[in-house]
């Protein structure tokens, strides 16, 4: 069974994208129904899967990981996808990684303290691993835009 969201879900998953700590009776208010209607359905959007959670945001660099870098990710065999995976989850400093269309096989975001660090990184343990045939990193400079997901604000009309 899918589970269709109307506007006053998609307005509760607003209010929640931007804050997760927005108490229930304040969004409750904003959408003009009941505390209880608003637990009832972030409850029903919990058990189907579309709300997965929400978390403790850190900025990196409040931990010293002042470089953020993006490296493309070129596979020797496609077909070992699940191997290079696993292996790239044992290591801390890759936050994210997206198996992708183009030039490479997957795009990996990591954290490092420095350049020495990401060096160490991609030269000592990303291209070691076994399926690995190249690299490209590109590194940020500034992110100019962060949020998770964006959901459209639809107002709710009495």
């Amino acid at each position: 069974m899918k589970y269709q969201l109307d506007r006053i879900d998609q307005r509760i998953l607003s209010f929640l994208v931007k804050n997760a700590r927005m108490p229930f009776l304040e969004i409750a208010r904003e959408c003009g129904v009941s505390g209880a209607a608003i637990h009832q359905r972030v409850k029903k959007m919990e058990s189907m899967g579309i709300i997965t959670g929400s978390r403790l945001l850190v900025k990196p660099q409040a931990l010293g990981l002042n470089v953020c870098a993006f490296v493309g990710v070129s596979l020797s065999e496609t077909n070992k996808y699940n191997e290079v995976i696993k292996a790239l989850k044992q290591i801390p400093e890759v936050v994210e990684c997206h198996f992708v269309t183009g030039k490479h096989a997957l795009l990996i975001k990591l954290y490092c303290t420095d350049h020495d660090h990401l060096m160490r990184i991609l030269v000592h343990t990303i291209q070691n691993i076994p399926y690995i045939q190249s690299t490209d990193t590109m590194i940020s400079l500034d992110q100019a835009i962060e949020r998770r997901i964006w959901v459209a604000d639809v107002p709710v009309k009495d």
